[in-house]
């Protein structure tokens, strides 16, 4: 999880919302990633899209067999969906997300019993820490947009 808090505060710094994951497999964090969806303007590149694709990449494989994702907020549904096709065997995450999370909160994609693929899965581990960082930013956010509209004056 440090790996991906490391990550996520890297996101911060290019003004990305900050999620961060990284892939540990052989005993080893293989890749880390945050979210690119402002860079890319694409709302799907999510942390978790990113670093799984990566993973594969660096061991050569379409799976993740016995690979641990972890990632500082809940995934959501599309990232739940790429967990359990990429057949990720663990999936550690911080925060809950209460308005999109699909691994509990929302809904529970990854424990679905239809699903062939069902990876374990570790909640809540620097839960504060993530959920910290994340109120931080979006505070931070709403600080600037109100500065922004004060100096300005309607006209009519």
């Amino acid at each position: 999880m440090i790996a991906a808090l490391e990550a996520a505060r890297r996101a911060v710094s290019v003004g990305e919302v900050p999620v961060g994951a990284a892939v540990v497999a052989r005993g080893h964090v293989v890749a880390t990633a945050h979210n690119e969806t402002v860079r890319r303007r694409d709302l799907t590149q999510h942390a978790e899209l990113i670093v799984i694709r990566s993973a594969m990449e660096v061991l050569g494989t379409d799976r993740l067999d016995g690979a641990t994702l972890c990632v500082t907020l809940e995934p959501c549904a599309q990232c739940a969906g790429a967990c359990v096709l990429s057949r990720v065997g663990r999936v550690v995450f911080g925060a809950f997300d209460g308005k999109a999370g699909m691994v509990g909160s929302v809904g529970d994609l990854l424990r679905h019993p239809h699903l062939n693929h069902r990876p374990d899965v570790v909640a809540g581990v620097m839960a504060e820490e993530c959920g910290k960082l994340l109120s931080e930013f979006f505070q931070q956010k709403r600080d600037e947009a109100a500065e922004d509209g004060q100096g300005e004056s309607e006209t009519v």
